[in-house]
């Protein structure tokens, strides 16, 4: 039997970054906000942890936040003020190569260009160049892509500046896969790597289109913001938003469930959670889940529009997670150290082999030469350990459900027990082992979190997909998370969807929760009126 509980403007489900940035937003307009959450503590997918070892402090999920830098949403919420400190790496981002060399992204574009130059000819100019296009565009287009579609003014400031940028060139080689964009502009490895790698934080196919503006835009955000940490961990991120939303007047009810969101006559009035209360909402319920989560689980089929409900039977996830955390006696022994400590780097060999392991994911293959993305955290912020030390993770991408290894006879199964994640967890710590001997033996304690693992820890993440959907074309803008929609409204009255499965996706710059904050005060503006 369910009880009632005082009413309030709002209820947001979900305290993850993006459910924090909506509450955040609508109590800053006077609203009454309540947000729910069923784990014991905020951050969704930015949340640290001191599990894996005493005394080193380890980000459960997410870890390097270029998007939040260069967020105006999250810049403007002014979380300094409640305690937020950021942490920069010695570099933002490098690229190791079995033969010891390193492509390098330094702080300084102009120390960029010298290290790509020395690698090839030319390559620093063009480096530069590339610097001065994104500094015509990249305002804008950052603004475009963050807006409610469609993006009205980002779109129009942009199209005013494409001329002087290369115009229609321009925008074929933003539609240039990330493998061609580099090969177009560069004749050396090192830039083009670093910019296919970067295309590789998202399930895009290095060879589809999508992929090199997405390249692009991370290249240059590590190039311009850097890729900044919390300082204390990524927990401090979203804990600084839990406590600006309190000092407003907002609420937040941890270790609570949400259930259902009940429809009356075609709108969302209220919550039920899991132990049979109900909060009712009197002007707007917020949804900071996953799309499968909301859409025929949260809210019944028969309360969604058609649209809604024929666009989800065709829903696709991005593709499944690993990450391995390490407790590192040491720092890691590389073969050969780089000339500036990176605190972000990627472990392929070749871009020929990147384009592999990526395209044997999209085939349902377990990768036997897994690409991967990897972070020295006290090498960025040496909050995170004790001094000499290092605590470091890496991931990589495995295809949603059961799989056949791509090693002949190999251990992975394909099915994600607690055998096979640490068995492909094995085959990732020998990848960073081939370039530095030794480091097994630096290894204090390590965990692995599988596609269960991370779903357990945070129920978005549906097997292990951290995306909140494939960002590839066809479901992105105006086809996220189904076609027709590409805004935050979801076809149901005071219902709306604030996480990264609405426009304009992943990342940790606080667009979907923001525009669905925007979105609810304007339509009961509407109402009103």
């Amino acid at each position: 039997m369910s009880t009632a509980r005082s009413d309030h403007d709002a209820v947001v489900i979900g305290a993850g970054h993006n459910g924090l940035v909506a509450a955040n937003l609508l109590a800053d307009a006077g609203w009454s906000v309540l947000v729910l959450e069923q784990q014991e503590q905020v951050g969704g997918a930015v949340r640290s942890d001191t599990d894996v070892h005493p005394g080193f402090v380890h980000d459960t999920f997410s870890a390097f936040y270029p998007f939040a830098a260069a967020s105006p949403v999250i810049r403007d919420l002014d979380l300094e003020q409640h305690g937020l400190r950021w942490q920069h790496p010695p570099a933002p981002l490098g690229h190791p190569f079995p033969d010891g060399s390193w492509a390098l992204l330094h702080p300084d574009r102009h120390d960029t260009a010298a290290g790509l130059d020395g690698e090839h000819a030319g390559d620093g100019e063009a480096w530069l160049e590339l610097c001065r296009t994104w500094d015509r565009i990249g305002e804008p287009l950052l603004s475009a892509l963050l807006s409610p579609f469609p993006p009205v003014r980002g779109g129009a400031r942009l199209l005013t500046r494409l001329p002087r940028a290369g115009g229609l060139h321009l925008v074929r080689e933003l539609l240039t896969p990330a493998a061609s964009f580099g090969a177009h502009r560069f004749g050396g490895r090192d830039a083009r790597t670093l910019i296919a790698g970067s295309a590789g934080h998202a399930d895009i196919p290095l060879d589809a289109t999508g992929s090199g503006v997405f390249g692009l835009i991370m290249t240059m955000l590590a190039q311009t913001v850097g890729f900044p940490v919390p300082e204390g961990g990524a927990g401090r991120l979203t804990e600084a938003m839990a406590r600006r939303l309190e000092s407003r007047g907002g609420r937040i009810e941890l270790g609570t469930e949400v259930s259902a969101v009940e429809i009356d006559r075609g709108r969302a009035v209220a919550v039920r959670t899991r132990d049979g209360e109900r909060y009712a909402a009197g002007r707007a319920v917020v949804a900071d889940v996953s799309a499968p989560l909301l859409f025929g689980r949260l809210v019944a089929s028969e309360h969604l529009p058609t649209r809604v409900r024929r666009g989800m039977a065709s829903f696709e996830l991005d593709p499944a997670t690993v990450k391995v955390d390490w407790a590192l006696s040491g720092p890691i022994p590389w073969a050969a150290a780089p000339a500036v400590a990176p605190g972000s780097f990627h472990v392929g060999d070749s871009l020929a082999e990147m384009q592999r392991s990526l395209a044997d994911v999209a085939a349902g293959t377990v990768p036997a030469h897994p690409f991967m993305l990897a972070g020295q955290m006290t090498t960025t912020d040496p909050t995170r350990s004790p001094a000499g030390t290092e605590s470091l993770w890496a991931y990589t991408h495995v295809p949603q459900g059961s799989a056949r290894d791509g090693v002949e006879d190999g251990p992975v199964r394909g099915v994600w027990d607690h055998d096979d994640v640490e068995r492909f967890g094995d085959r990732m710590q020998d990848r960073i082992e081939r370039l530095a001997p030794g480091f097994g033996s630096r290894v204090l304690s390590r965990r692995v979190l599988g596609p269960r693992e991370l779903q357990e820890r945070n129920a978005s993440l549906i097997g292990g997909a951290v995306n909140g959907g494939t960002s590839q074309l066809h479901q992105m803008l105006v086809l996220r998370p189904v076609p027709g929609l590409g805004r935050a409204e979801t076809g149901i009255g005071g219902l709306y969807l604030g996480s990264s499965s609405a426009h304009p996706g992943g990342g940790v710059h606080g667009a979907p929760g923001a525009n669905a904050a925007r979105a609810a005060m304007l339509h009961a503006r509407l109402r009103r009126g």
